[in-house]
């Protein structure tokens, strides 16, 4: 018989090693589901892992999804090493876009380029307004962060709304919620011609540094981590809970932000119903598939995107629903949660009586 025996030290090996065997996993149960579906299983594993990298265009679109996935998962990765469950980082998402479309908004004739960096600094600011206001309700009533983060969600997304169906509505737009297409120039710049990578992918690798030097190499993301893993050894050394939690919602909600500006003021180009993309929750996906490290980030974040990437293919070649990107995304969590396992514990072979 199989039996899992506790390990004396958790496994360095398998801290790494588990996504690996997740991964394997979901493409094993991926298969499975495809064969149930009566679907060609070699053709689906093409759609998901060989189409979205096989052009320079496929990888740059590959790229535009894993930007915002990588900066929401780098602001949460501080919030869950800091033990504070922000699960509302799609509502910092869509309120930085939001801000940051009422900057773009605001340009006219006589507006140059450097309204990118408004625009930008307003996502920031929404999103760490958003993520300052689950910290407040937390350290002034002792709230749980799980539930008012979660809630501010729907309160996000009903503020968009009313601004696209309302004040914000292009008289022009044959009745559609939506604003107007904004001007050229508060476009984010791209990388590259032909290509929708912007900038933004190279803010998003420069915040992945900036987290690791944080973490590892500053005495605040040293308190910060400490404050996660031993609550009363960080108040014995004084460092102050109070200012680890404020600490880790304001950063996560600025990364949050700057990915919805990013992604307004680049590949969307307006304020619509459909700024809400459930970025904010893949990317806790993201976060713990990465080990809750920076470099894994931004692994787990181009595999989150091929997800991406593959479902939408997969409706219009496979003929399969839209929620299979779900189903795969759901698939790697369960299987990264299950091998998980093999960290603190040991699996050994006993014979039977």
């Amino acid at each position: 018989m199989l039996e899992l025996k506790p390990r004396a030290n958790a496994s360095a090996f398998w801290t790494y090693a588990s996504p690996v065997l997740a991964l394997v996993l979901t493409v094993l149960i991926g298969l499975a589901i495809f064969i149930a579906l009566g679907k060609d299983p070699v053709q689906g594993l093409l759609v998901f892992f060989w189409e979205p990298i096989k052009s320079t265009y496929a990888l740059g679109e590959l790229l535009v999804k894993a930007t915002p996935l990588l900066l929401i998962a780098l602001g949460l990765a501080v919030c869950f090493r800091s033990n504070v469950w922000n699960i509302g980082a799609e509502g910092q998402y869509v309120v930085g876009a939001l801000a940051a479309g009422g900057v773009a908004l605001t340009a006219n004739a006589t507006s140059t380029g450097w309204i990118v960096l408004p625009i930008l600094l307003a996502g920031i600011l929404g999103g760490m307004v958003w993520g300052g206001l689950v910290a407040w309700l937390r350290d002034r009533f002792n709230a749980n962060e799980i539930l008012v983060s979660l809630m501010l969600v729907y309160v996000a997304i009903q503020l968009l709304q009313f601004m696209v169906y309302g004040p914000w509505k292009d008289p022009n737009g044959y009745n559609f919620p939506q604003t107007k297409t904004f001007d050229a120039v508060t476009k984010i710049p791209r990388l590259m011609p032909g290509s929708r990578v912007t900038i933004g992918l190279l803010l998003a690798l420069i915040g992945a540094g900036a987290v690791w030097v944080y973490l590892y190499r500053t005495r605040a993301g040293f308190a910060q981590q400490v404050g996660g893993l031993a609550p009363l050894a960080a108040r014995y050394a004084g460092f102050s809970s109070r200012r680890a939690l404020w600490s880790a919602l304001l950063i996560s909600g600025g990364f949050a932000g700057l990915a919805g500006a990013l992604e307004v003021a680049g590949p969307i180009g307006q304020l619509t119903p459909y700024v809400p993309a459930g970025y904010g929750f893949a990317a806790i996906i993201v976060a713990f598939v990465g080990r809750l490290h920076p470099i894994g980030a931004i692994f787990s974040a181009i595999l989150m995107s091929m997800f991406y990437i593959g479902g939408e293919l997969a409706q219009s070649r496979l003929g399969l629903p839209k929620s299979i990107t779900g189903v795969f995304q759901g698939l790697l969590l369960f299987a990264l949660l299950a091998c998980d396992i093999l960290i603190a514990n040991r699996l050994t072979w006993r014979r039977s009586a």
